[in-house]
This record gives C-alpha cells, sequence and structure tokens, in this order.
C-alpha cells in the first residue's frame, strides 16, 4: 500500500476513532452481556454483537459474532466479522451502521491501450447470510480514470449498477466534480449484500474512439465508497496509479425475521430485550432493529438495558430556564412560582398577571391610546436618557470633578504640558475594558471593594477598583488626593493611572501587576513561597515593601498614611518585585486636629493596637503592620490562626510569648533558620520587636526600617553573614551597619505588655 493511501487509511481510523469518543460520552454503562468484553481497542462492540461464546446473538445466520485480534504487534487491535474476515472500524446501536474497508480494483495499460498489470488483492465483499448489507444511501460506485466503464455484479453475475468515465483534452476540461469526466459516480440500489466490480477499457484506434480516450490515464480504477468520504477535485486523485483502500457503509439489522410484526409473535425470540425499547422495520432490506423509547438512553437490545435520561443534567440538549424535575422518560421544565410562560425559552418565564378581569377590561379600553402611548415613549426615552446625563453630571461634579479637571490643568501648565500619565475616564470605557465588569475579569474582592482586570482602548491591561462607600468628607477631599496620589512615583508603588467619577463613589484605574499578592505568595502553595524559597528574596520584597511605605512618608507632599499594610496588599510583579497598592484605607496625613478622629479601618492581625484605641492614624500604625508583614514572610505563619489555643491565635502574640522565653528563632521559617547566622536573627528580632510594640513612639519609622533590612541584606549575602559563617565583631557591626550601643539593647517587652498578651485583654482586643 503507497504512503497516500496509509496516509488516508490513517485519517479515516483517526477521525472514527473520535467519533467513537465522543458518543462514548453518551453510552450506558451497560453495553456487553454481563462477563463479555466490551471493546476491541478503541472500538466499542455493544450487544447484539460480541467477542466469544455466548456474548454474541445467535439467530443462525451468523454475523452479531465477531473476532478481535489484539496479539499484539505494531498494527493496532483488529475487529473483524466472524468467519467473513472484514474489519469493522466501527459500530453504531442507535444509527445500525457499521463500517468496513474495501481495496479499490485497479487495472494499468500502456499508451496504446496494452495491458500491463491489475492488484492482486480480492476487491469483491460477499455478506451472504449474515445481518450486513451495503448501505444504499451512504454509499456510491466510483469509476475512475478514463476511458473506463466500471460496474459492479450480484451473486449471479447480473449487472447491478455502473457508469461511463470519458476523457477530455485538458483546455476543454468540463467543470464540476466526478461528472463523468475522468470520473463517474452513480447510486446503488437496496438491498445488495454482494459486491464484484469490473470495468471495461477503450483502447485508442477504435472508430470514433478519440472523442473519449485524449489525455486517457494509465490506470483505471473502479470501487464501492462511502458517500462522505470521497471528494474528487483535480488529476493529482485521476492521476494516481497505487493501490488504496476505501472505507464502505454497511447497515444491518436482525435479519431471520423479516419484521417487527413478525418478531413480536415469538417473545424469546425477539431483540427487542429491554422494557423501555420499541422495534421498527429496517430500511434497507427486511428485518427490524431496536431503539430505546423516547426520554431513555442505552442499549435495548440488553434486559434492562434502557435507562432513563436526566434530561435536567443535559442543559444543552434539554434546556430549561425554571424548575427542572426529572419524569420517567421525560422532563418537567416549569416557571419558577410566581411567574407563568416557556421555562424552555431564554427570558421566557414572566411574572404572574395580577390583574383582575375587570382591570383587563379597562385596560382594554387603552387601545385606543396606542398611538399617544408610542410618542409618549419615545419622550420618555429621550428624557430618561437626558436624566442619566445629567445623573452623570451630578455625580461628576459631586466627586469633584471639575476642581480636579482644573488642578489638573494648573498642574499641567506647571510641568510644561505634562499631566503625570492621569486621566479622567468615562463609565462607558471602563464598562467597555471589562466586559460590562463580568465576572470572570475579577482579580479581588476586599473590604473596599471589588477590583477587575481591564483592558482599555490603545491594550494596556489595568486593574479597576470598584469601592463600596465613601464617607461625605472623604468626597469633599477626594479631588485633591486624586492628583497627590497620582504623583507618586515610585517603582515600588503601583501607579494611580486615572479615575471615574460619573458614578456614584468613584472608580480608580491602577497599572496592572501581572504576579498576584504577597499573601497568595506566601500561602498560596504552588510556585509561592516554600521551604526552598531562599531568604534573600524574602528580605528584598520587605526591603523593597519598606522602601515604598518610607517614601509615601517622608518624600510625598502632603505625606501620606497607608492605613492598611498587609501582605494582601502588597502585590509582585512577573520578577517579584514588591509594589504596594491599595489606598482605600489610606489618608493625607493630617494638617490639624479636628482630622484626626475617623472611624477605625484595617485589617484584624495587622491593626496598631494604639490607633484602634485612639483612633488616631500615623505613620507609626503603618510601621506596626510592616512589623506583622515582615513576621508573616519570615516564619510563613498566617497572622490569625483560630486552630490553636486562644495565646496562640495571634502571631504576633506567639512571637512575643516566644521572645519572652528565648525561643523565638524556633518560630521562623526552617530556611530563614538555615541560612541566617545568630548576628542577623537577633538583628532581624530586634527590629521586629521594636515594630510591634505597643507604644508607637518606641517604633521605629519606616525610613530606618528601609534602611536596617538593606543593611541585613547586604550582612546576609556576606558570606560570613550567613549560618556557620564568621565570628567577627567589627565585621558584623560594620555589615549591619549599627553601633555597638544598639545592638546591645536587650530586646524586651514592658511586664504590662506581656501581662496584657497573657490575659488576653488589650492585644487580643485589638485584632
Amino acid at each position: 500500500m503507497s504512503t497516500m493511501a496509509t496516509t488516508v487509511l490513517l485519517l479515516v481510523v483517526l477521525q472514527y476513532s473520535l467519533v467513537a469518543a465522543a458518543s462514548a460520552q453518551r453510552q450506558p454503562a451497560l453495553l456487553a452481556r454481563p462477563g463479555c468484553r466490551d471493546r476491541c481497542g478503541n472500538i466499542t462492540v455493544p450487544y447484539p454483537f460480541g467477542i466469544g461464546a455466548g456474548c454474541y446473538r445467535d439467530d443462525g445466520l451468523q454475523g452479531f459474532q465477531l473476532e478481535c485480534d489484539d496479539s499484539g504487534g505494531p498494527s493496532p487491535p483488529r475487529l473483524t466479522i466472524f468467519g467473513y474476515g472484514y474489519r469493522l472500524a466501527a459500530l453504531s446501536l442507535a444509527a445500525g451502521e457499521t463500517r468496513t474497508y474495501l481495496n479499490a480494483t485497479r487495472e494499468c495499460f500502456n499508451s496504446t491501450g496494452g495491458f500491463v498489470d491489475r492488484n492482486n488483492n480480492t476487491s469483491y465483499m460477499s455478506l451472504g447470510t449474515s445481518p450486513f448489507i451495503f448501505s444504499s444511501t451512504k454509499n456510491r460506485l466510483v469509476a475512475l480514470g478514463c476511458p473506463n466503464l466500471g460496474y459492479f455484479v450480484d451473486a449471479q453475475g447480473y449487472y447491478v449498477s455502473g457508469c461511463m468515465s470519458v476523457c477530455r483534452p485538458s483546455q476543454y476540461a468540463m467543470p464540476g466534480p466526478c461528472t463523468g469526466v475522468g470520473c463517474c459516480q452513480s447510486a446503488i440500489p437496496d438491498g445488495i449484500s454482494f459486491f464484484e466490480p469490473h470495468q471495461r477499457n477503450f483502447p485508442p484506434g477504435q472508430e470514433d474512439s478519440s472523442s473519449f480516450t485524449t489525455n486517457a490515464t494509465s490506470c483505471h480504477y473502479v470501487f464501492l465508497v462511502e458517500t462522505d468520504w470521497f471528494a474528487y477535485s483535480d488529476r493529482v486523485f485521476l492521476n494516481r496509479t497505487d493501490d488504496f483502500d476505501v472505507p464502505v457503509v454497511l447497515d444491518w439489522a436482525v435479519r431471520n425475521v423479516g419484521s417487527c410484526s413478525a418478531a413480536s409473535r415469538n417473545a424469546t425470540d425477539f431483540a427487542c430485550r429491554s422494557a423501555r425499547s420499541e422495534c421498527f422495520d429496517a430500511a434497507n432490506g427486511a428485518g427490524y432493529r431496536c431503539n430505546c423509547s423516547m426520554g431513555y438512553d442505552g442499549n435495548p437490545y440488553l434486559d434492562g438495558g434502557c435507562t432513563d435520561i436526566d434530561e435536567c443534567q443535559l442543559k444543552d440538549e434539554y434546556p430549561c430556564y425554571g424548575v427542572c424535575t426529572n419524569t420517567p422518560g421525560s422532563y418537567k421544565c416549569q416557571c419558577p412560582p410566581g411567574s407563568s410562560g416557556d421555562a424552555t425559552a431564554k427570558n421566557g418565564c414572566r411574572p404572574e398577571d395580577k390583574f383582575t378581569v375587570a382591570l383587563k377590561a379597562v385596560t382594554g379600553v387603552g387601545v385606543g391610546v396606542i398611538l399617544l402611548g408610542s410618542m409618549s415613549c419615545c419622550l420618555c426615552l429621550a428624557l430618561q436618557k437626558s436624566r442619566l446625563i445629567k445623573t452623570k453630571q451630578r455625580f461628576f461634579e459631586h466627586n469633584g470633578g471639575v476642581i480636579l479637571q482644573q488642578q489638573m490643568r494648573s498642574y499641567s501648565r506647571a510641568a510644561g504640558g505634562a499631566a503625570g500619565g492621569f486621566k479622567i475616564f468615562s463609565t462607558e470605557e471602563l464598562k467597555k475594558a471589562t466586559n460590562n465588569f463580568a465576572a470572570d475579569q475579577v482579580l479581588g474582592r476586599g473590604g473596599h471593594g471589588i477590583v477587575y482586570r481591564g483592558v482599555l482602548a490603545d491594550n494596556s491591561v489595568v486593574a479597576i477598583k470598584r469601592s463600596k462607600m465613601m464617607e461625605e468628607a472623604e468626597t469633599k477631599e477626594f479631588a485633591r488626593e486624586m492628583l497627590i496620589l497620582s504623583q507618586i512615583n515610585h517603582r515600588n508603588v503601583v501607579k494611580l493611572l486615572g479615575c471615574c467619577l460619573e458614578v456614584e463613589v468613584p472608580m480608580l484605574v491602577y497599572e496592572y501587576v501581572s504576579n498576584g499578592t504577597l499573601y497568595q505568595y506566601i500561602h498560596g502553595g504552588g510556585k509561592g513561597l516554600d521551604a526552598d524559597t531562599p531568604l534573600d528574596t524574602r528580605l528584598r520584597i520587605a526591603a523593597e515593601s519598606a522602601e515604598a511605605l518610607a517614601y509615601m512618608h517622608t518624600s510625598a507632599s502632603p505625606p501620606i498614611l497607608h492605613g492598611d499594610v498587609k501582605t494582601a496588599n502588597i502585590l509582585l510583579d512577573g520578577s517579584l518585585t514588591a509594589k504596594v497598592t491599595d489606598f482605600g484605607a489610606s489618608k493625607l496625613a493630617p494638617s490639624d486636629e479636628a482630622e484626626i478622629a475617623t472611624l477605625v479601618q484595617g485589617t484584624c492581625g495587622y491593626l496598631d493596637p494604639e490607633y484602634l484605641m485612639t483612633c488616631q492614624l500615623t505613620d507609626k500604625s503603618d510601621v506596626y503592620s510592616f512589623g506583622v508583614v515582615l513576621l508573616e514572610l519570615l516564619t510563613r505563619k498566617k497572622v490569625l490562626s483560630f486552630d490553636g489555643p486562644e495565646e496562640e491565635r495571634s502571631l504576633v502574640s506567639r512571637f512575643v510569648v516566644a521572645v519572652k522565653a528565648g525561643r523565638h528563632d524556633e518560630l521562623m521559617d526552617g530556611k530563614v533558620r538555615k541560612e541566617m547566622g545568630p548576628e542577623a536573627l537577633e538583628e532581624v528580632t530586634r527590629l521586629l520587636t521594636r515594630c510591634v510594640s505597643m507604644n508607637g513612639d518606641e517604633r521605629p519609622g519606616m525610613k530606618e526600617v528601609a534602611e536596617r533590612l538593606e543593611a541585613l541584606r547586604r550582612y546576609q549575602r556576606h558570606p560570613w553573614g550567613q549560618a556557620g559563617g564568621g565570628d567577627s565583631e567589627e565585621e558584623d557591626k560594620s555589615l549591619l551597619g549599627s553601633n555597638k550601643q544598639q545592638r546591645d539593647v536587650d530586646y524586651k517587652f514592658r511586664p504590662h505588655d506581656v501581662l496584657d498578651l497573657e490575659e488576653g485583654s488589650t492585644y487580643t482586643f485589638s485584632l
């Protein structure tokens, strides 16, 4: 067999393998008889077919018995009809079809019309008394090459069907595929179970032969082939000289009895065994087949083989947009209580009509004013559109849009025409960017709102935050705060790109950071932080976050207090660079005491106890929260855990108790203990102790925290800074950047701090 023929055959096998695999998803659990094989390779073998004794229907005509040759070797398992040897590619209960293969009959001639050779493969097929016959609707006879008379005969040698294929010069080729020039085709009648092909050549030199022998082909073919498989399109197929196999569709039925009415008289031999099956006469030849009744699926040839279809689980095939109830052989799809209509159609259910007969009569009088009503509707639509525009404008002005535009123009003039990239977006722009705020665009949800992923008109990816609420006091300062926040330009702070003011609560547009949050990195598993993550990576992320907060505290004008520092508000980009985000709880530093009192905001576990009691947000509140973040990074433990004893539910509480007992090193992650030397461990413990101090005055500033962490990174990268490294105290002091007086300070909590922690009063309340 040629390479082309082999390729065609493999494609056919692959096609029907995929069809069989797709249909197997709906095949019932009961396919073959108990204890019998139901597959040969990737071909399903359902009863009445079977492999082996007692596994097939024995009606005395043979054909339902199959053989499976899966002895191994490079060839796939081969399923054949017992006693006939014809290979089957697929079996279908519902369609009553199977597929087999025939070798195309070939004869080749020289330029003078003399015979050269033919293929030696047996091309005829005799199905005898088996349940199979050739499908008259899905096969056709094809004669290929010219000039050629192709036909086939029955078992008695009489002509059944054929066609004539002639030649024409290339410049006079007729349009249309396989219409008699180089290729012809013909239909076959019903009830054919024998196929023996023949062809007749017309050598040149005979009278008037030139009219259909010019441009003759060297080889001629005749074959029976599946209609959907054969597609003649060009002379590449016409001029082939190799041997190839073609698929043929066979119709099968139970043929030992001619019809259902005759078969049903013998209950013992009747093939439709399932109580939920139906019998119908075969369309091609004598006999009958069985199918499961409407609403049932399975194998009708087995006792109990047809099972009820749960239509409620198959929404694509049996749509129901109301209340679906499965019933034997069917299902009920009803509109929910209080509504009526067609529940099988989308939006088909409508609220029930509550009008009384009298009201309906009154309503009927209104038919005379339909024209007036339609005009009113047009007017209402215009008014509604105008009202929507006014509403957007009112929100825009209420949220300080006019003031923000003026400030942006002033800033742009002062900056020489540059507005810093900040933009005021319309509602339509953000709806289009997020596919109307679709659920699959949600990046995260928090206490202040929902964050969506969006793609702007210039194809830039952004993060869009829809806040839940805003206090009246915040609204008045919103424009000023937006302009100030937009000017923050730090590599470790998420850039604010713009806002939308046409809604009740303004929406903020930030740059998109691709690698999730630090919380997910620490606790999410997978490719996040694990026991093998280097200590330097953790210290770098902490130092970058501290630098961002220090920048906001000391370099921004006016200073900006974050107010909700936590691992969920620190994002990581593709290179794990830290970026502080979510200014939903942030505040510009208060300019007077009247601005101090506010609602307590923040997250349990990170919240500054002093802020909880005084409602006064300071830069030391951010320091406390950052200390919790640093502790979370080094221990790889969650800040709150309600599984253990009460005194161990808070990570800070556990740390304080561990420091008091001198066992704080045991709280650290295994990788931290392995890489961090004793000097570095004491240094980071001192820093943590100061950050989470109950008294804000005892906490360092964020700038000092950032410098300490960077010094600790330099020390840790030095060979003697690692666990088991050098023991030079002078080198330690130089790399850690601290004097001896500072390093000799004993880190201790005041007695009342420890007492509060042990009794679960002050600190527990702050959580």
